[in-house]
């Protein structure tokens, strides 16, 4: 699929640019231009561009605002010490993306016309990619929305596709500090046949609350326990779970339809697995957790997504308990990851599992 090209006539001023990768916040400010790929009944995807950055005109009766139908990727492009860009394992957003479309009855976008969109974007908007000083990256977020001018309840026949990005420093500021985590005993995020495993704006939605509830008092993330029982542990609103014994064997919540299929999820395993270290993906209780954390058994908390990368949990709470871990310092292997990690992805640790794809020299 070609893309045409129409360059912001007013792009960011250099100077102004400057400023915002020196200190870039999350998703505060974007870059000079986003991609559209449009998708229609009976035609497929047609019109691939690249267009100035601004808003989307739209029709009050647009599918998407009256019946939510809409996804979303988050992957970021790292700019390694030579100058050149990079992302990271683009091929597996692709395909939860697409995974995610077919859950909500979208149409799936191929995996090259995803990555291609990456190339394209970088290739007029590289200059906002910062330098890995702190941790800094550019967040692409890729998105599909129901774009048809229609009130009924049924797929739409009009669909867009569009990638914008924001350039953006840590997700958790402060350094490698454990967070404090809000154990969400009132709301769940997703249940049994639900959408628990599409990454769309309602799950987030679904979240908010609990995420206000937590906020007050003094937690940075909410974990969600099952629909059905109440008695398992999920995820958090945005990343996965891990749980490090002190024998060196790690558990994290199976994949049963209700959770996320994270990039970092997957990726952790196997550099935990890299180490020697059994992982576990089985249902696991917030009893377990009370029990093996007050003994002693679990010795590290994480939590890690694209946005956050891997992020120490050192405190649960709930209104009825607090669940200390191991001190609420980070963890070694916590460390250790997150280091090996971030190292591969900003290319100074050997990629040995071919995860990283070039964009621009």
């Amino acid at each position: 699929m070609q893309f045409s090209i129409t360059k912001n006539p007013s792009p960011t001023p250099a100077d102004e640019r400057a400023k915002v990768l020196a200190a870039p916040t999350f998703g505060t400010h974007f870059t000079d231009h986003q991609v559209v790929v449009v998708w229609e009944k009976g035609k497929g995807w047609h019109s691939a561009e690249v267009i100035p950055y601004g808003p989307i005109m739209m029709d009050p009766s647009s599918a998407v605002l009256h019946y939510g139908q809409e996804i979303f990727e988050g992957i970021k492009a790292y700019r390694h010490p030579d100058g050149s860009i990079w992302t990271f394992r683009p091929e597996k957003n692709a395909q939860r993306l697409q995974k995610s479309a077919k859950r909500m009855a979208l149409p799936e976008l191929p995996e090259d016309i995803f990555i291609e969109s990456l190339r394209q974007l970088i290739a007029v908007d590289g200059d906002w990619v910062p330098e890995a000083e702190g941790e800094k990256t550019l967040y692409f977020r890729p998105f599909e929305i129901a774009a048809e001018n229609y009130l009924g309840v049924r797929p739409a026949n009009r669909v867009e596709y569009r990638l914008i990005a924001s350039p953006v420093g840590p997700y958790f500021t402060g350094g490698i500090k454990p967070v404090s985590i809000w154990i969400a005993l009132g709301s769940a995020r997703a249940g049994k046949h639900g959408t628990g495993e599409a990454k769309t704006g309602g799950n987030y939605a679904a979240s908010l609350l609990a995420q206000q509830e937590g906020n007050e008092n003094g937690c940075s993330q909410v974990m969600f326990l099952d629909a059905e029982s109440g008695t398992y542990i999920e995820e958090l609103g945005g990343m996965n779970l891990f749980f490090i014994y002190k024998d060196g064997s790690v558990v994290t919540p199976s994949l049963d339809g209700t959770i996320l299929h994270g990039i970092t999820r997957d990726s952790v395993i196997t550099l935990l697995e890299d180490r020697g270290h059994k992982v576990t993906q089985r249902r696991f209780e917030l009893s377990e957790l009370r029990e093996k954390a007050a003994s002693g058994e679990i010795v590290e908390v994480f939590a890690c997504g694209t946005a956050a990368v891997i992020t120490p949990v050192g405190l649960l709470k709930s209104k009825e308990e607090e669940i200390l871990i191991a001190g609420n310092e980070p963890g070694e292997l916590t460390v250790a990851l997150r280091k090996e990690l971030t190292g591969i992805q900003y290319g100074t640790v050997s990629d040995k599992h071919n995860w990283m794809l070039k964009l621009k020299d």
